[in-house]
């Protein structure tokens, strides 16, 4: 089991793939996929840059951490938009554990950009693994937008 503490006094425990930092704080509505969505790539290229900043020792495990603890905010924004227009995204829930496998084994090292080498290419795969999901969804995020954009319209007409 692993703690993290963001510098908002949160505090995020994990234990297995079982729980991820829930929390109050969403993107402006909860039915706005698009914000959702760039906001959780956002803290995924974050995560990258972060990490290639420990492993030449410009940042601490306690700054991975927090951009971990970011991707988790972002991540359930993220699921509460779609589920919003009632669209699952099951694909995708085992992305947070796989996502702190890779960085707990990458941490367990020493920095260095051979760590960082070893471990990107499963780091990849995770975010691509993600990546698609949301791309797998997209179709679906579409067709029912259209038909949330045609009721409001319908109920104009009846006005």
């Amino acid at each position: 089991m692993a703690t993290y503490h963001t510098s908002h006094s949160h505090t995020h425990t994990t234990n297995g793939d079982q729980s991820w930092y829930s929390t109050n704080q969403s993107v402006a509505t909860p039915s706005d996929v698009s914000t959702a969505v760039r906001k959780l790539l956002s803290s995924t290229r974050r995560l990258q840059e972060i990490l290639k900043l420990w492993s030449t020792e410009r940042a601490t495990e306690s700054d991975v951490s927090d951009v971990y603890v970011q991707i988790g905010h972002e991540f359930n924004a993220t699921i509460n938009a779609f589920a919003h227009y009632g669209i699952e995204l099951a694909n995708i829930h085992s992305i947070p554990g796989e996502l702190r496998a890779v960085l707990e084994g990458c941490l367990a090292e020493d920095p260095s950009p051979q760590v960082m080498e070893t471990f990107q290419p499963e780091l990849r795969k995770v975010l691509y693994k993600l990546l698609k999901g949301l791309q797998a969804r997209q179709d679906s995020w579409r067709a029912a937008t259209q038909r949330n954009a045609d009721h409001h319209a319908q109920m104009l007409d009846l006005a």
